[in-house]
């Protein structure tokens, strides 16, 4: 599994006494190639070549959870999760007058 992490911090650059931080976490999930070992039955191993899952259908459906390119389920893909970090921090503009 890959984990990618991106941080970005963000600030003007003055010192000031507030300051807020928020993070966040975005997933992308992405299906690989199919691992359906279609010779289990004889004892051997041998896979289809489906280099990519693609969804047979609309998402929402039962179509969506087959494969257009090999006709099995999802779960035979190998499932690659990113994910990315994102922290920002903003430190807020003193408007106050001197």
């Amino acid at each position: 599994m890959k984990k990618r992490q991106v941080v970005v911090r963000r600030s003007d650059g003055s010192t000031r006494s507030m300051s807020n931080t928020s993070s966040s976490a975005i997933r992308a999930i992405r299906y690989g190639e199919c691992q359906k070992n279609h010779a289990a039955s004889l004892g051997g191993y041998a896979v289809d070549g489906c280099r990519e899952f693609m969804a047979s259908g609309e998402e929402g459906t039962a179509d969506a959870l087959n494969c257009a390119a090999c006709g099995c389920h999802r779960n035979f893909h190998r499932r690659e999760v990113e994910t990315a970090e994102v922290v920002c921090e903003y430190t807020p503009p003193n408007y106050s007058r001197r």
